[in-house]
C-alpha cells in the first residue's frame, strides 16, 4: 500500500511513522508513507501558502495554488475520470472517522491525505481533488496533521502481514460493534484479586461465551449509542439479558440514566 501525506510540517510524521507497528509495516515493504511538503510547490519567494479570505473574516486560508501543483506533480494532472484510490481531506466537518471505515482505505492500495490548516484550503481544492473528508471526532485540531496519523495508524494496522496474530485483530473493540471484553494475564492472583475461574478452565467455549457476554456487558456500560446501533441477535438475547442482570438494570435510577445517554424518552 502506499500513502501519501500532503502537509506544510512533514517533520511531525518523521517520529510516529518510524516507530512501533507502522514504523515495522515500513521496514517489511507492506506500507510506504511518503510525506509531501505542500511549501515546495509554492512560486512566490517566501513560499506562503496561505492569504486572507474573501469577503473577510477573521483567520487565513490555505491557497488553491500549492495543493494542485503538488497534487499534480504526486498523482497527476486533474482529471474528469474516476481514480481507483481516493483522495481524503482531514477536516473538522467530516465524517466521523470508524473502524469500519477503517478497514474500506486498508483494501485500497493507495490513499491520499491532505492536512489543513488556519481556517481551511480554498474550496476549488475539494470541489476538483477531494473524493471524502474525514474527521477524527467533534473537536478542533491545529491542523490535519495529528489527524493524518490517526487514520494511518488505523488503516496499517489492518493490512495483512503487519499484526503478528491475524487473530487479533478480529476480536479487538469495534470489530463485532462492541468494545473488546477485560483482558488478564499472570499471575492469576494479584493482591488478592483473582481473575475470573472461567477463563483458567481451558472451556473455549465457555470462555467465548464469556468473553462475549463481557463485551456486550462494556458497550452498555461504556458506549451504549453502539449497542443501540448494532443491534442484538435473538442468539444474543439470553447472554445480554445476563449481562444487564450482572450489573444491576432492575434498578430503575440506573435504567433511567442509560436510556438517558443514548437519547431514549
Amino acid at each position: 500500500m502506499l500513502i501519501d501525506v500532503l502537509t506544510i510540517f512533514p517533520e511531525m510524521f518523521t517520529g510516529p511513522l518510524r516507530a512501533s507497528i507502522v514504523g515495522r509495516a515500513q521496514e517489511k515493504g507492506i506500507v510506504t508513507v511518503r510525506t509531501h511538503d505542500i511549501r515546495a510547490y509554492t512560486r512566490d519567494k517566501h513560499h506562503r501558502v496561505d492569504d486572507t479570505p474573501f469577503g473577510g473574516g477573521a483567520g487565513m486560508v490555505m491557497k488553491a495554488e500549492p495543493f494542485f501543483e503538488a497534487l499534480t506533480a504526486i498523482v497527476g494532472p486533474p482529471s474528469s475520470a474516476p481514480r481507483d484510490y481516493p483522495v481524503i481531506l482531514l477536516s473538522p466537518r467530516g465524517q466521523v472517522f470508524h473502524q469500519a471505515k477503517a478497514r474500506v482505505l486498508a483494501a485500497a492500495d493507495r490513499i491520499v491525505l491532505l492536512c489543513g490548516h488556519y481556517e481551511g484550503i480554498d474550496e476549488r481544492v475539494c470541489q476538483v481533488w477531494v473524493d471524502e473528508e474525514i474527521s477524527i471526532g467533534d473537536y478542533v485540531l491545529t491542523g490535519g496533521e495529528l489527524a493524518a496519523m490517526v487514520v494511518i495508524d488505523a488503516v496499517v494496522r489492518l493490512l495483512p502481514g503487519v499484526l503478528g496474530d491475524a487473530a487479533s485483530v478480529e476480536e479487538e473493540s469495534f470489530s463485532d460493534g462492541l468494545l473488546e471484553y477485560p483482558q488478564y494475564t499472570r499471575p492469576a492472583v494479584y493482591r488478592e484479586m483473582a481473575v475470573p475461574a472461567v477463563l483458567l478452565s481451558g472451556h473455549h467455549a465457555l470462555i467465548r461465551q464469556w468473553r462475549h457476554k463481557e463485551a456486550m456487558k462494556r458497550t452498555f456500560q461504556m458506549r451504549p449509542e453502539l449497542l443501540l446501533r448494532r443491534g442484538i441477535d435473538p442468539a444474543e438475547q439470553p447472554l445480554l439479558v445476563e449481562a444487564l442482570k450482572e450489573i444491576g438494570l432492575e434498578n430503575p435510577a440506573l435504567d433511567k440514566r442509560r436510556k438517558k445517554e443514548v437519547g431514549n424518552p
